[in-house]
């Protein structure tokens, strides 16, 4: 570790412009060399060409990206080595990274604190280009509102690497379609929308500062916040050596898919669990008849120190009875004692415990099970306690006079007709929700009414994007997953854009019937 004078000088690395692989090689080695003894912290900043999507390290490459379209259009993919969600490069943005001994920040190891820490010195550095930014926990920043800075950061030992991207011209169609975004986001107005919440350089200062320009703002604002000074330098040749070798794996399909779905896919209890910290998917290989654990898969887009701490989870969690977990679970947090930002032990525990309840699902198959998300209550208390059915508007035909209407003139066109008839049949109240902002009305609406329960049919996508809104609305929630591949099909990119491109998802009109026949309609 650096002590005194040393600890306040940090190697200036500016590497310019890499690709993906490179920048992701580098990291590597530099997180690796700077846990040594005698090594120096240091600044990066950092470059991408060609395009890249890089994943998050918990994440898996199917759940994140359009691999046929990156490949059509020249994008890079690869793995970053800090955890959090899948984020777009384009040769405009500018990296920036500080790779250091934890201690030298003086607030320890904790991830929570590093990061507010880092992030206000980026929010200073960009103040001085005459931006109004502010830090945004978890690990954003923004300006007005709107995101132009995503963050994380990663540990081995004592070592800390933490990294940030800076928006400064962003192709926003380009991003929008590189990562696996529902197709409705790629309309003139779902972009017109990403742009709402998403900002950058261009667009806030009406103009782009030239490079040194930024690059020197954002070093002044560290050197204030973190009270250190910068040395130019550059790459040693032991570095350079070290990046060589490190890119045979970087490269390599092993890295980029170093974590994918079960070959057994099929045969796994799912579950999908959001709250801020991020989001956690859990595939559970489980023995049903002698009640334990056999394998767990753990992915997502959370932080965790140390990063193997979820391949030690899921090793400690390898065949445990099911009646142990919750002890199993509680000991592995006290002898390890895992930072998780902005995710508890409790979180972890309800987002496995989610899959295990789906064993419960008595009379559904795995397939039928994995397809039901349930919300705020349990899954035989909505069997219980129903009297409304809600379902999508984009399982009208596309052309349909009423697919923006809580209506259905039950003409035979698209499955929604069917499943208004398999409703009324068990005297469900039927709405068509016609948009996420219906759907919220919906909500309050039925509580006023006292109704305290639902069942529904969304995509997963949608329910994991707006998870949040279905936990918060208080009311008890079945939903049935539906079939929406056409949300992710690009073949209509120009009708897309210009607004004019409507799909069509079906329902899952067996699995509904045989919910909604189960259900003990209340009086």
């Amino acid at each position: 570790m650096d002590t005194g004078e040393n600890s306040r000088f940090w190697r200036l690395l500016d590497t310019g412009v890499l690709t993906g692989a490179e920048n992701m090689a580098l990291d590597a080695i530099l997180l690796q060399e700077r846990n040594g003894v005698n090594s120096s912290n240091i600044f990066r900043f950092l470059q991408f060409s060609p395009p890249v999507v890089l994943i998050g390290y918990h994440q898996t490459v199917a759940h994140e990206v359009r691999v046929n379209y990156c490949n059509s259009k020249g994008i890079d993919i690869n793995r970053r080595i800090t955890g959090g969600g899948a984020i777009f490069f384009d040769e405009s943005q500018v990296g920036w990274e500080l790779v250091f001994n934890s201690e030298d920040l003086d607030v320890g190891r904790n991830l929570e604190d590093i990061t507010k820490k880092v992030c206000e010195g980026a929010v200073r550095g960009l103040q001085k280009l005459g931006l109004k930014a502010e830090f945004r926990p978890r690990n954003d920043i923004e300006v007005n509102g709107k995101k132009i800075s995503g963050t994380g950061g990663v540990f081995e030992d004592n070592a800390c690497l933490y990294q940030g991207t800076l928006l400064v011209d962003t192709d926003m169609e380009m991003m929008l379609k590189a990562l696996r975004i529902p197709i409705e986001k790629l309309t003139k107005r779902g972009i017109e929308s990403a742009r709402d919440r998403v900002t950058c350089l261009k667009e806030e200062l009406g103009t782009i500062p030239p490079l040194e320009k930024i690059k020197t703002a954002l070093l002044q604002g560290f050197s204030e916040e973190l009270g250190i000074q910068f040395r130019p330098d550059s790459l040693t040749s032991h570095e350079r050596s070290l990046l060589q070798s490190e890119l045979v794996e970087k490269r390599s399909d092993d890295w980029k898919n170093l974590i994918v779905e079960p070959k057994n896919y099929s045969q796994m209890l799912r579950s999908i669990y959001k709250v801020d910290g991020g989001l956690l998917r859990l595939n559970l290989h489980v023995d049903a008849k002698m009640r334990y654990i056999k394998q767990v898969l753990i992915t997502g887009d959370f932080f965790v120190d140390p990063a193997r701490t979820v391949y030690d989870l899921e090793a400690c969690l390898k065949n445990t009875p099911i009646a142990d977990l919750k002890e199993n679970l509680h000991e592995f947090f006290v002898e390890k004692k895992p930072r998780f930002l902005g995710l508890s032990e409790d979180d972890i525990y309800q987002a496995i415990n989610e899959a295990l309840e789906k064993l419960e699902y008595v009379g559904l198959s795995i397939d039928e099970a994995n397809s039901i998300f349930v919300v705020n209550d349990s899954f035989r208390n909505l069997l219980k306690n129903n009297t409304v059915l809600l379902l999508p508007y984009c399982a009208k035909l596309p052309d349909c006079e009423f697919r923006n209407e809580d209506y259905c003139a039950r003409c035979g066109g698209c499955s929604i007709g069917e499943a208004y008839d398999i409703g009324q049949e068990k005297n469900l109240r039927v709405i068509s929700i016609c948009s996420f902002e219906h759907l919220v009305e919906t909500f309050k609406q039925l509580q006023s009414e006292g109704i305290q329960s639902y069942i529904g049919c969304c995509c997963e996508a949608f329910f994991e994007k707006r998870q949040k809104a279905f936990r918060e609305s208080g009311l008890g929630g079945l939903l049935i997953d539906i079939d929406s591949s056409t949300c992710y099909e690009l073949g209509k990119e120009k009708e897309a854009y210009e607004g004019v491109f409507g799909h069509q998802t079906d329902l899952k009109l067996d699995l509904l019937k045989k919910i909604i026949e189960n259900v003990r309609v209340r009086s």
